[in-house]
């Protein structure tokens, strides 16, 4: 996967954030975070949806059993940065739950059929969703 991610991660920054392989458009951020269990900087692209001046990511590991070691970074050290478009943004990650975790995932699935397959691959697991607030 680190190829793929590399190749989207660089037409992101070439393209100031529109990213035309996979169809993802304008939908990604790049998310900066620091390893848990390394101390290293982490650079992830993921879907995002903007919402009252924050995004929403998605843990959805394409619907693996497992969440994704960039959630428990988010957890770990919640202030991180993201670039979205051509500019870089400090922001905090809050895990959602509740009401309001499921209504942002609501979000997720309207948007992308590929979020109810995700939905129903990752089996019991709840997909966590993250909301990043500018700092």
């Amino acid at each position: 996967m680190t190829g793929f991610n590399d190749r989207i991660i660089e037409e992101f920054r070439a393209n100031d954030g529109i990213v035309t392989t996979a169809g993802f458009g304008d939908s990604l951020v790049l998310v900066h975070s620091v390893g848990a269990v390394t101390g290293e900087e982490r650079i992830n692209p993921l879907m995002a949806i903007e919402q009252d001046g924050g995004w929403l990511i998605a843990a959805s590991a394409a619907g693996a059993p497992r969440h994704p070691a960039w959630y428990f970074n988010l957890l770990g050290q919640p202030d991180v940065s993201i670039e979205t478009g051509s500019a870089t943004v400090d922001v905090r990650a809050t895990d959602l739950a509740g009401d309001e975790r499921d209504a942002a995932w609501k979000l997720f699935t309207d948007r992308s059929p590929g979020f109810r397959e995700y939905e129903v691959r990752a089996g019991d697991r709840v997909i966590p969703v993250v909301r990043l607030d500018p700092r």
